[in-house]
């Protein structure tokens, strides 16, 4: 009995809580879902606000990095500004210093030129003469002057020549010497030379023997060369022009070690 008024009783209450509530759920529906709107902007606002911080973070540490980079450029320009000077200063004082060398080996070689020419002021044009070329100084020896033709064997008169050149060349420093044959273009072949060439060789060569040997000059700074028929001064149509194309050359030239130290 009582179990059963206990079921009408719990019936009884259930029907009158869903009779009382059928008038306001479309009111609680409709707030319920105002919530959940406002829920979801909430949730959007904070998501946008989060990426507005990243955001913000990122363009702080993009101004950060350039803020860096400007400053380290900045060093960069500063520091290779005065490289540059420094560089730009050093490479004015080398080429002061290599000015004034190459101006001291011009004066060198202008007076060697002006005592050559007056050891040997008392020979005639025809047989020899002295000037400047590409800063070395020429002393160009004629055939007659040295030798006979075909021969390689040097005249007493030449000889006396030789030695005066030798007495200045004894006392200049730090020049080398090159002794360079020549002939015309008329071929010679003997048992002796072959052609030009060899006669032209076997000429210089002589020269150096007298110079070092006879006159003591420094066989380490002389060498022989011959160029035979192919460096000639003149064209070998006329006999004038074969006679000048058959000379030896006395070149000497400026010691370039310390110049070619500053170059390095």
């Amino acid at each position: 009995m009582k179990k059963s008024n206990f079921v009408l009783l719990f019936s009884t209450l259930i029907l009158c809580v869903s009779l009382t509530s059928c008038g306001p759920s479309k009111k609680l529906v409709a707030s319920q879902n105002r919530v959940d709107m406002l829920l979801m902007d909430s949730t959007r606002t904070h998501h946008q606000l989060n990426d507005c911080n990243v955001q913000v973070n990122n363009l702080q540490g993009a101004q950060k990095s350039l803020e860096y980079q400007n400053a380290t450029i900045a060093n960069d320009l500063k520091a290779l500004s005065s490289s540059s000077k420094l560089t730009i200063a050093e490479q004015a004082r080398r080429l002061k210093t290599l000015q004034d060398m190459l101006q001291n080996q011009r004066d060198v070689m202008s007076k060697l030129k002006s005592s050559i020419s007056d050891a040997l002021m008392k020979y005639k044009a025809d047989e020899l003469y002295v000037y400047i070329k590409d800063g070395n100084v020429y002393v160009s020896l004629q055939e007659k002057l040295l030798f006979k033709s075909g021969s390689d064997v040097v005249d007493p008169k030449g000889k006396e020549a030789l030695k005066t050149l030798a007495q200045v060349l004894n006392n200049t420093k730090d020049i080398t010497v090159l002794i360079e044959g020549h002939t015309d273009n008329v071929p010679i072949k003997t048992a002796k030379y072959q052609d030009n060439w060899d006669l032209s060789t076997a000429r210089a060569t002589s020269i150096v023997r007298i110079l070092t040997k006879d006159y003591g000059f420094d066989s380490n700074l002389i060498t022989a060369s011959g160029k035979g028929k192919f460096k000639p001064v003149r064209g070998n149509d006329t006999a004038e022009g074969r006679a000048a194309n058959r000379r030896t050359e006395v070149i000497l030239s400026p010691d370039l070690k310390e110049l070619y130290k500053l170059l390095e």
